[in-house]
């Protein structure tokens, strides 16, 4: 069982696409699965998320306040901001305009920690700035979708709140709690999570994809291109500013990885809930969520490569 779990961790990346293929061309495949599926899966992930946090890492934000502050200031001006650029450049409809603007402004993606992992990164670190961008969540992605996009949509910013307390945060509460006053239970399930998250993410992909299957088909291309730039653009001026700030190359690694990754299937979540009356918001979330997991990593053996060379 451990091997089969381990298997699919290691490749999330090649499942998640293989899942993204057969959604969008056999829509059945996962159409018969609602929509309002994705909330209970993120909110498994979260609670994964939760049983793995430790006081550690806790100390690690405590004990490391400027790079969590650096991460944390990139990860919510360069994505919302690329986010924004891109849509105005490319003059995307509306609704895609809002979509991608809706992945922009999202915490870090929960497969950020695997991918730095993989890629030689500062972990501690990865792990801090996730945890500390979805803490913050629920007040930054609101406040800073309406200000991108309130004058193109009504934003109901503190339904959004909610939206995001119950799907993130209380998961992640309940994950530590069950850590606190379950230890015994928690040790037995933590070696399975990575493989339970990929099979929660590929479900998320999954439903997207092929509730949107038509969607993609029609006005795909323009999407997948504005998508991948953004992821891109993301992870190249992570790595940068950690250059400019003079970080350690892991931690550089490590701060490209969590602003060049979003948490897309909250996107999607936010769009289905809040945004109903566009349906194509939902479009660049389902794009995202599978491209970022194939750049990351690609991006892991790179930086994996380059940090071999350096020793």
């Amino acid at each position: 069982m451990k091997e089969v779990c381990d298997f699919i961790a290691r490749w999330m990346g090649v499942i998640v696409l293989l899942v993204a293929a057969l959604s969008l061309i056999v829509p059945a495949s996962f159409l018969w699965i609602d929509t309002k599926t994705i909330n209970p899966l993120l909110g498994v992930i979260m609670f994964g998320m939760g049983l793995t946090l430790s006081p550690h890492d806790f100390r690690i934000v405590l004990s490391h306040p400027k790079d969590i502050l650096i991460g944390c200031l990139a990860q919510f001006t360069v994505m919302p901001l690329l986010a924004f650029g891109l849509a105005w450049a490319f003059s995307l409809p509306k609704e895609l305009a809002l979509g991608v603007i809706l992945v922009g402004c999202c915490p870090g993606g929960t497969a950020s920690n695997v991918i730095t992992y993989l890629a030689k990164g500062d972990l501690a670190l990865s792990v801090g700035m996730t945890a500390t961008s979805t803490l913050l969540a629920p007040v930054l992605t609101p406040l800073l979708v309406w200000l991108m996009a309130g004058t193109m949509v009504d934003v109901d910013t503190m339904g959004m709140l909610l939206s995001i307390v119950y799907v993130v945060i209380a998961p992640i509460i309940c994950g530590l709690l069950c850590q606190r006053f379950l230890p015994r239970i928690t040790k037995c399930v933590v070696p399975y999570l990575p493989a339970l998250s990929s099979i929660a993410i590929a479900m998320v992909v999954g439903i997207v994809v092929s509730h949107n299957a038509d969607r993609l088909l029609v006005g795909g291309l323009m999407v997948v291109v504005v998508v991948m730039a953004h992821n891109l653009l993301g992870l190249l001026i992570g790595y940068i500013l950690g250059r400019l700030l003079r970080l350690t190359r892991p931690k550089c690694v490590a701060l490209s990885i969590e602003v060049g990754m979003q948490n897309s299937g909250l996107a999607s979540s936010l769009a289905v809930l809040h945004f109903a009356a566009f349906p194509f918001a939902t479009i660049p979330g389902a794009v995202f969520s599978v491209w970022h997991n194939i750049s990351g990593a690609m991006a892991a053996k790179l930086y994996q490569r380059n940090s071999l060379k350096n020793k």
